[in-house]
């Protein structure tokens, strides 16, 4: 499995679909989360969530 080096929403984003393709799912969902948190585009955003469905496991405290 490759290392990640998390500077940009797009590293998330490749490692989310690296833990999808291996069966884990909802590492890929929180990996996505903050890939989405970290692009300014809205629009963008809401469709790096779309690519990975589920709802938020955060806790928010």
């Amino acid at each position: 499995m490759p290392r990640f080096n998390f500077d940009r929403p797009a590293d998330f984003v490749d490692a989310a679909r690296e833990m999808a393709d291996s069966g884990r799912p909802t590492l890929a969902r929180l990996l996505a989360e903050e890939a989405a948190d970290r692009t300014p585009d809205p629009d963008a955003a809401a469709c790096i969530l779309a690519e990975f469905p589920g709802r938020s496991l955060r806790q928010e405290g």
